[in-house]
């Protein structure tokens, strides 16, 4: 149902102009007869996309996606492909993490704190929280200073969701530990980060990002998963 309202969404997007105002919540889930919070799932995923921005207050407003897509990169084939892309956001997003500590903006911090505890609501009520998840990294990545990082990120968002999927559906490891993983994992970077502690930040997001590959395909998957010094994921 969120793909169905995404997709309903994102063709009345494409037919707007940059910044103009999409009808309300309530009146976006009455034209596709969906709820809320099935609705407020896609928006979360337009927004990651860049397709829609919001203004505290104002609403939902149509945004200029960046000319960067996720087709540059192309889909993900295979479980070895999956690796590789986990293996791959391991270099990427440790060094975005340590630049968005070395950057210490309030705000840009206050955001990141704002995504994780928005995935920790969505994680304990039963929702996927996929979106508030990739939604967490983007904030990272905007805060890193450079919006290279931010462009990536963009660039890889379906790759992302992907995987990450693909890390609940097929690990052993039981839902309630994975999910308090999960929690603590962001927590931990989230901290460093408003810390402005660059090392620490790092390594909690390697951690997190290892941990994943551990979820994913056992402990073996360590050997390969980046090329800094720091503990393994749990």
């Amino acid at each position: 149902m969120s793909d169905f309202a995404y997709k309903q969404v994102l063709a009345m997007v494409e037919g707007m102009t940059p910044d103009q105002r999409l009808p309300s919540e309530d009146e976006l889930s009455r034209q596709l007869g969906v709820s809320r919070p099935v609705l407020r799932q896609a928006l979360a995923r337009l927004r990651t996309e860049g397709w829609v921005y919001a203004r505290r207050g104002a609403g939902n407003f149509v945004g200029k996606p960046p000319a960067l897509q996720s087709a540059a990169f192309g889909p993900l084939h295979s479980i070895p492909d999956v690796r590789s892309f986990l293996e791959f956001r391991c270099l990427l997003e440790a060094e975005s993490a340590a630049c968005a500590a070395r950057c210490g903006d309030p705000q840009l911090q206050d955001e990141i704190t704002r995504r994780r505890r928005l995935l920790e609501s969505a994680l304990a009520h039963g929702e996927p929280g996929i979106e508030e998840d990739i939604a967490f990294h983007a904030a990272i990545a905007a805060a890193s200073g450079n919006r290279f990082f931010s462009m990536t990120m963009n660039a890889l968002a379906e790759q992302t969701r992907v995987s990450i999927k693909l890390v609940r559906e097929l690990s052993p490891q039981p839902m309630v530990r994975r999910a308090v993983d999960v929690r603590n994992e962001h927590r931990a970077i989230d901290d460093a980060i408003r810390a402005g502690d660059p090392d620490a930040a790092r390594v909690a997001m390697l951690n997190h990002l290892r941990g994943g590959l551990t979820r994913l395909f056992g402990n073996e998957a360590q050997a390969g998963a980046g090329g800094h010094d720091a503990p393994p994921g749990p």
